[in-house]
């Protein structure tokens, strides 16, 4: 992944603001050449910086109104077959390494209560999964954020 300096991290903030402006207004209000904003975009899309456009929509104006983290104990030998198995399920939006009692951390959405169940059953039938416990995500207090980050070094 590559290094963010501090006027990658303005070019980053601009881009917050508006996502959708052009190379041209972003070298305008940041005050860098035009051929610099556009090489910088082009290495941090290149290496990894920025998330896919998808992470911006939310599961909710597709139907999914019910969200869930679902931890799961593995067959330790099992690990990769089990996360293929979980990548495999539309519904599972992110699957996160843990340390502890729970192996991973399965971010699902679903439709409902049953529909919910039924993804649930999909993960217990992955082999090599153990155990599950799920639990219901009732309201986001915090959105996934970056701005604080950027702003901190931005100012580096």
């Amino acid at each position: 992944m590559t290094g963010i300096d501090a006027t990658d991290a303005r070019l980053l903030l601009a881009l917050s603001e508006d996502p959708r402006a052009t190379v041209m207004a972003l070298s305008q209000s940041l005050g860098l050449a035009r051929n610099t904003v556009q090489a910088r975009l082009a290495r941090l899309e290149s290496g990894g910086v920025l998330d896919p456009f998808e992470r911006r929509v939310r599961p909710e104006a597709l139907g999914y109104r019910l969200g869930a983290y679902i931890t799961v104990t593995v067959v330790q030998t099992s690990l990769a077959e089990v996360s293929a198995g979980l990548a495999d399920i539309p519904e599972v939006l992110e699957v996160i390494g843990l340390s502890g009692a729970a192996d991973l951390l399965v971010q699902v959405v679903a439709v409902d209560a049953d529909d919910l169940w039924r993804i649930s059953e999909q993960v217990l039938a992955i082999p090599g999964v153990q155990r599950t416990d799920t639990n219901l995500a009732l309201r986001r207090f915090v959105d996934h954020r970056m701005t604080p980050l950027l702003e901190r070094a931005a100012r580096r």
